[in-house]
Parts: structure tokens; sequence; C-alpha cells
């Protein structure tokens, strides 16, 4: 849908509009009431980050659910997903995809018109498992990190970059209150990138699918499997596959792949350079294209949607043969070795207390 409202200047850099705290008027949210449905990885950053910024949050949860206590010691009010979005002018839906139509066909009734609907990821709008009513605003703000690195850098006076979309502008004001809605959570900090929530859901989907969950591990395997069935030891196998990737993926994380071709021995550069090609070549470009219309065309969410609705037993076998490869094995004894892991666990045991399905 086409949006009417006027755009803030923007970053002129970038092939997509970029906004900045200047370009955020607070007063967009600063009196109204924002619902934050669920209190998992965003939920929680989003719902503390919202109530230090001073905008009136309440958090929606089940009766019955785990993360009550932790939004309450928190210092946050909590009401049902209903009363939260009965009393709210702005409902931050935050739960994962997978229940999400649930709640919204239970929270529908309470939107009225010129009320917001949001979301961090545009999954089930862009398929059509939701279809919001007219008479409401229907955005996105989608911090591109995990939720305890929204609220770290947030305490930090830091930011985190944020993507923005508008579906519908039912009152014309969408895209402010959006910004706004970013900026209160520290996203404007740092950058908040305009897209669409087709642009989002797809890229999104097939950057896990094709290269950062699914094509990274299936990578990692396959080295690992060639170095042991070749008689290399499993040790040797898993430093030179797993461990030292986050390596390579840390140089170019922070400087992109030439930087990553600087900081490597020209050894390993030339090595790269003439064998990479060889590795992933045009036949996984074709796979990848084939990935991709998949998402592009509906069947991977179709084929989700239905997974999931009887129980998820696909899912469950490749999620246990995952968990019982070699690999995992060797991978946390090894882990074992380094100072890191220990600061790693004390971590894990400081991050709030949340449910999976909140």
């Amino acid at each position: 849908m086409t949006e009417t409202d006027s755009s803030p200047s923007g970053d002129e850099q970038f092939t997509q509009p970029v906004y900045h705290e200047s370009d955020a008027d607070r007063r967009h949210v600063d009196d109204k009431t924002v619902a934050v449905l669920g209190y998992g990885s965003q939920g929680h950053a989003h719902a503390q980050n919202l109530a230090d910024s001073d905008v009136d949050v309440v958090v929606g949860l089940r009766e019955t659910s785990d993360s009550r206590r932790a939004a309450e010691a928190d210092g946050l009010r909590v009401a049902t997903p209903v009363e939260a979005a009965s009393e709210a002018d702005v409902v931050s839906v935050l739960v994962p995809d997978t229940v999400q139509p649930d709640v919204f066909d239970a929270i529908e009734p309470e939107l009225d018109a010129g009320d917001t609907l949001q979301f961090a990821h545009g999954f089930n709008v862009h398929y059509g498992q939701i279809e919001p009513p007219e008479r409401v605003d229907v955005t996105m703000i989608a911090p591109k990190s995990p939720g305890h690195l929204v609220r770290r850098n947030y305490e930090a006076g830091e930011g985190t970059p944020a993507l923005l979309a508008v579906y519908q502008n039912a009152t014309g004001e969408a895209r402010q209150e959006a910004l706004a809605y970013a900026d209160a959570i520290g996203c404007a900090r740092a950058g908040v990138v305009e897209t669409t929530f087709r642009e989002e859901t797809e890229t999104d989907l097939f950057g896990e699918q094709a290269v950062l969950c699914g094509g990274v591990a299936e990578l990692t395997k396959a080295g690992y499997e060639t170095l042991v069935d070749a008689g290399y030891s499993p040790e040797m196998a898993y430093f030179e596959c797993l461990n030292e990737l986050k390596l390579i993926v840390d140089l170019m994380y922070e400087g992109g792949i030439g930087a990553m071709w600087d900081s490597v021995s020209d050894t390993a550069e030339y090595g790269g350079l003439t064998r990479g090609d060889a590795v992933v070549d045009e036949s996984v470009r074709e796979n990848m294209e084939e990935v991709l219309e998949e998402v592009q065309n509906g069947a991977f969410a179709t084929e989700w949607v239905a997974e999931n609705q009887a129980g998820r037993p696909s899912y469950k076998q490749r999620r246990k043969a995952e968990q019982e490869h070699d690999i995992e094995d060797v991978g946390e004894r090894l882990r074992s070795l380094f100072a890191w892991a220990d600061e790693t666990a004390s971590e894990a045991e400081r991050e709030p207390e949340v449910s999976a399905d909140d």
C-alpha cells in the first residue's frame, strides 16, 4: 500500500532513506500508550527502552506466562494481551511469528480507528496470515540486532540500526510515528533504514536459509566431514572449519570482505581467491535462486504454516539430527578450553528470564 505522509530528509549517501534522531519527532509517541506484546528477545528490550524514554508502556502477556514475573521485576505494568491492546494507541506485536495470528485474532476487536499495529518482522502480514483492519496504521520497526544488544546499546547511550516500513497509512502519520518509536528505543541514534514489508520479509528469509543459517551451517559441516573422512582428527577439522569462522566473520562484519582479505595471509588470500568459486560455484547460485523463488511465491511460507499445524514433525526430526552431528560433541569439548566459555555462560545467566512462546 502507498503511504501519503511527508518524508523526513533522510541520508542521501544510501540508496534507501536513512533517518536519525534529528528526523524524529517524539511527540508522536510521547502522549500515547504503547502495548508491547511479548517479553522475549525483542519484547523486553523495546518495553524497557520505551519506559526509560518516558513512554507509557504496558506489557501484554498470557496470565500463565513465565515472563510476567520478569517484566514486573523490571518495573513494568503487565496485563493480558487483550487488556493491553484495549488501552493502547500503539500495539507492538513481538511474539513469535508462529503465534502471531492467534494473538491478532484475540486483540483485533480492541483496535480503534487511528491506532497503530506494529511489527518487528513482516512475515504474517506479507503472506496474509494477518489481515489488518483498514482503520489502523500498520508499521514495522525491526532492530538489526538481538534484543539484549538493543537494550545494552541503549543503556550505554548508543544505538542499534533498525529497519522502518509502512504497510498501511490510515492516519497519514504512520511513518512519523514509527520513526518516533524507533527513536524512543534508541535506534535513531544509529540510523533507521526505510524499506517495505515485502523487502524485509523476503530478504530476511532468503538470508537465513541460503547464507546465514542454512548455507553457513551446511558449508561448515561439509568442510568438517571432508577433513574427518580424509583421516584428519575431529579436533583439527573443528578448529579449521568452525572455530576460525568467527574470526573471518568478525573481520567482514567490521570492514567488509576487503578488510578480511587485507587481514589474512597472502597464502590464505590466494587460496581463497582461486578455490572459493570452485566450491561455491554457479550451481550454488542456481540453488539460491530456487530458494529465493520459494520465498517470493509463498511456497516456503505455506510449507512452514502447514508444518506448524501438523505439530512440526519435519522440524523436530531435522533439529534432532543437527544436535546429534559429531561436530557438536567435538565443539562442546573444545570450547571448554577457551577462557571466554565461562564468560559466555555467565552472560547467559544474566539475560532476562523470558519464555520462548512469549
